[in-house]
C-alpha cells in the first residue's frame, strides 16, 4: 500500500510538471534535519524569490521535464545512483577536505574526480576548499566561492542592556567571564563521549585548561548535540556551564548577546556560521584559520586567529579579550558588523546571480 501511495504521488508530480520548461525550477533539497542546511535551504529559496527564479520542494525531482536541482551537501557524491538524473545538479561542499583522515571525505572527492562532467555548480564557502574542488579538474566556470551568509534578523548587534538581560534569562553569574560553543563535536546522535576531532573538542578543552588560573570566573555557554565529551572536560576542570538544547536554529541568535567570547577550536571547517553571528553580535571572536574564518578574519581588525591546535595562542587572545573589555575592544567589534553586513544573504545576492545562470533557465 505503502509503495502504491509513492507510485501515485511520483505519477501526479510527473504530471502537473509535464508542461513545464526545461531548466525552469530550481529543486531544493535540504538534509531534513531542520538545522543549518535545512536553513541555508530557507535562505536560498528567499534568495531565488529576489531573483526571479522559481522553487519547489526536493519531492518534485521526479518532474517529468529536467529541471535544476540543488542539494545541501555533497555525500551522494560517494555513490553513483544520482548519475541517472536527468536535472542539472547543484549543490553545496561546504567542509569536508580529502586526504585529511576520514575515509567519507576521501569517498566525496573520489567521486568528484570521476565524475564532475555530470556536475554543474558547486558553492563552495572558503578559498582553500575551492582550490581543492579545482584540483579534481572540473570546469572552474562551476566553481562559485560564496561564504555560508548571515541573517541580520537573528543576530543584533549587542548593547550593555541585552547583555545584561540574556544573562539574566540564562541565569548567568553578572560577574561571569562567559565563553560560548555552539556546534556538535561528538560523533553520532547520541551523548557524544567519543568526541568529533574535527571540530576540535579536545582543544577547546585544552585552551580552557590553559585560561582557567588566570580567569577563575570563567563560564561556558554550550548548544548542539552531542556535547559530552566537553561537558566531561568542563566538569573535570570544575569550570561551570550551562547546555541549552534549541529547538529551532533562530534561538542560538538571543545566546550571544550573553557572551563575552566566542572560541572556535576546529581543526577543519565549511564554516563555521558562528564567525559571521559573533561578528554580527558584536562578540569578540577567536579562532583557528579554519573554513571561512581564513577569508573573513582579519587578525586584530574584527578578531583574533590562530593556526589550528596552537592552544597557547588560542589562550593568548582570550586573555586579551578578557583584559580589554568595553570601549578598548569597539573598533574590533565594529568591524566585525562590518564585515557581518558585507556577508549578509541579501549582500549575496549578485554571486547568486552568477551562480545561477546556465544553471536555471528563468528572465532575470
Amino acid at each position: 500500500m505503502l509503495t502504491f501511495g509513492k507510485n501515485l504521488i511520483k505519477s501526479g508530480i510527473r504530471n502537473l510538471s509535464s508542461r513545464w520548461p526545461a531548466y525552469s525550477r530550481l529543486i531544493l533539497a535540504g538534509d531534513s534535519a531542520e538545522w543549518v542546511l535545512d536553513w541555508e535551504i530557507r535562505e536560498l529559496r528567499e534568495i531565488a524569490r529576489q531573483l526571479g527564479i522559481r522553487t519547489v520542494s526536493r519531492y518534485w525531482n521526479h518532474s517529468a521535464t529536467p529541471q535544476a536541482i540543488f542539494m545541501a551537501g555533497q555525500f551522494f557524491l560517494a555513490g553513483d545512483n544520482w548519475l541517472n538524473t536527468p536535472h542539472r545538479i547543484g549543490f553545496s561542499l561546504f567542509h569536508g577536505l580529502p586526504k585529511t583522515g576520514d575515509k567519507t571525505f576521501d569517498a566525496v572527492f573520489a567521486g568528484l574526480w570521476r565524475n564532475h562532467e555530470h556536475l554543474s555548480r558547486i558553492q563552495v564557502s572558503h578559498s582553500e576548499m575551492r582550490e581543492a574542488v579545482l584540483q579534481t579538474g572540473i570546469d572552474p566556470s562551476k566553481v562559485h566561492l560564496i561564504p555560508i551568509g548571515v541573517n541580520l534578523s537573528f543576530f543584533h548587534y549587542r548593547n550593555a542592556e541585552l547583555r545584561q538581560q540574556e544573562r539574566a534569562r540564562l541565569g548567568i553569574p553578572e560577574g561571569a567571564f562567559v565563553v560560548g560553543s555552539f556546534q556538535k563535536d561528538g560523533n553520532g546522535w547520541g551523548e557524544g563521549l567519543e568526541p568529533k576531532l574535527i571540530k576540535g573538542p579536545d582543544v577547546f578543552i585544552q585552551t580552557l585548561e590553559v585560561l582557567k588560573p588566570s580567569i577563575p570566573e570563567l563560564f561556558v555557554v554550550l548548544t548542539g548535540p552531542a556535547r559530552g565529551y566537553v561537558k566531561k572536560g568542563l566538569e573535570r576542570l570544575g569550570i561551570p556551564y550551562k547546555h541549552l538544547y534549541l529547538k529551532t536554529y533562530p534561538e542560538v541568535g538571543r545566546l550571544f548577546p550573553a557572551l563575552d567570547l566566542y572560541l572556535v577550536t576546529s581543526r577543519q571547517e565549511g564554516g563555521p556560521k558562528a564567525v559571521l553571528e559573533s561578528m554580527a553580535s558584536g562578540v569578540p571572536l577567536v579562532t583557528t584559520r579554519v573554513g571561512q574564518a581564513m577569508d573573513l578574519v582579519r587578525h586584530g581588525q574584527n578578531g583574533w586567529m590562530t593556526a589550528v591546535e596552537d592552544v597557547n595562542s588560542l589562550a593568548q587572545w582570550a586573555q586579551h579579550v578578557h583584559q580589554n573589555q568595553g570601549m578598548a575592544l569597539e573598533g574590533v567589534l565594529q568591524n566585525g558588523r562590518a564585515t557581518a553586513e558585507a556577508n549578509a544573504y541579501p549582500a549575496q545576492l549578485p554571486l547568486w546571480r552568477n551562480f545561477m545562470k546556465g544553471f536555471v533557465e528563468w528572465e532575470d
